[in-house]
């Protein structure tokens, strides 16, 4: 995995239209390492949010932490949306980073 620094904001997903969690990092292969190890308590690790669906980086932090309050204050709806236009199948981005696959799992909509 390559060690990358630069501002970033993400959505992972529990599941195809399961969970959405937002965040913003500097470092999203760390983070997203964090997010999948387990060890760290919180919202991704008690409903299994480990699935990178959506990111996008920024050449400050500043605008990143913007643009990830605008996304929390969305609408589930939009957030869906949002995801839907890039990654309609909900893949797994963090295999591209370098990440193993996570194993598939069966969506709301039953694919």
């Amino acid at each position: 995995m390559r060690e990358e620094r630069q501002p970033c904001v993400y959505i992972l997903a529990s599941e195809r239209y399961g969970t959405v969690y937002i965040g913003v990092t500097s470092n999203l292969v760390g983070r997203i390492s964090q997010h999948r190890s387990g060890l760290t308590p919180g919202f991704s690790n008690r409903y299994a949010v480990h699935r990178l669906v959506h990111y996008e980086l920024f050449g400050e932090m500043e605008p990143a932490i913007l643009r990830e309050k605008q996304l929390k204050n969305w609408r589930r709806q939009w957030k869906i949306n949002l995801i839907n236009a890039a990654n309609p199948h909900w893949a797994d981005l963090a295999v591209g980073l370098g990440f193993p696959p996570l194993a598939p799992d069966v969506g709301h909509d039953g694919s």
